[in-house]
Order: C-alpha cells, then sequence, then structure tokens
C-alpha cells in the first residue's frame, strides 16, 4: 500500500525572506516599507516659524570634530546640497597643517570654509550644535574663524 501525503490548499508564495506580506493601513504597501513616519499627534499645530525658517535661513553650518581631524561644511537646508566644504583631511591643508585636530587646525577650517562659501555666494548661515556638543573649545574656534573671515553666523543655542 502505498502512503499518499496529505494534499493542502495551493497556500500563497512567501516572500524571499519567509515572511509573508502583510499591508499597512491603507492595504497600499508591504510591512516592510515605510513611505514617512505617522505623526504621533496628527492634528499637532506647526507654527508659521517652524514651516518658513529653512527658507529664510536656507543655509546650515555642520562642524564634526573628532581626535583625528576636523571638518565642516555648510548645507543649503530646502536641497540639501552641500555648498562649501573644508576638512583637515584634504590634500591642501593636510601639508601645511602641524595637528590636524587641534585650535590652529580649526582656525584653518573655518578660513578655508569662508573662502570656498563666498565663492558660492553664501554669506549668512545658521548653527545648531549637536546634543553632545557644547559651544566652546574648538567648535567654537570654527565659527569664530567663519565670522572673522566674513561669513554671518546666527549660533541657535537652547
Amino acid at each position: 500500500m502505498l502512503a499518499t501525503r496529505p494534499t493542502h490548499p495551493h497556500l500563497a508564495p512567501r516572500s524571499f525572506f519567509g515572511v509573508e506580506d502583510f499591508l499597512d493601513d491603507n492595504n497600499s504597501r508591504p510591512y516592510t516599507y515605510q513611505k514617512e513616519k505617522k505623526s504621533k499627534n496628527p492634528n499637532k499645530h506647526v507654527s508659521f516659524k517652524q514651516r518658513t525658517v529653512a527658507y529664510m535661513e536656507p543655509f546650515t553650518l555642520d562642524v564634526f570634530i573628532s581626535k583625528r581631524f576636523v571638518s565642516a561644511s555648510i548645507t543649503h537646508r530646502v536641497t540639501s546640497k552641500q555648498v562649501a566644504v573644508a576638512g583637515t583631511n584634504s590634500k591642501d591643508i593636510k601639508a601645511a597643517l602641524k595637528s590636524r585636530s587641534d585650535i590652529p587646525a580649526c582656525l584653518a577650517v573655518g578660513r578655508i570654509l569662508s573662502e570656498r562659501a563666498r565663492e558660492a555666494d553664501v554669506y549668512t548661515a545658521s548653527y545648531t550644535p549637536r546634543e553632545r556638543d557644547k559651544f566652546e573649545g574648538k567648535i567654537r574656534a570654527v565659527v569664530q574663524s567663519l565670522i572673522d573671515n566674513g561669513i554671518d553666523i546666527k549660533v541657535y543655542l537652547d
């Protein structure tokens, strides 16, 4: 007597990772894709300043300092394009510096960044320190160097 295997109804094919594709609330996309984050409070009021600050002050300064090098960039908020970049890892600055992470290196990065920003017709930018950063020492040296070389920086300290 031959043993027959029980016949199962045809199951839907499984996804590549072995997890069925569940649909989200709108029944439109698989659960693995997320178009945008849903707000915790959809009725939350967004102020006029929050809606317009990216257009009123379109350029932001970003400063990154590690143990080995210093880098800074000016970015356009709306298009997310970097307008000017300077860092102590680049060849033109690297040769002229004694150390790549001290205060004179920060001043050099600020000076070169201001030159490159002026070439791109950027004369103002805003800077908000990261949560872990304090506005002192090397970060302040970069910002002060930019101000001294003709770039108007608005610093927002919370």
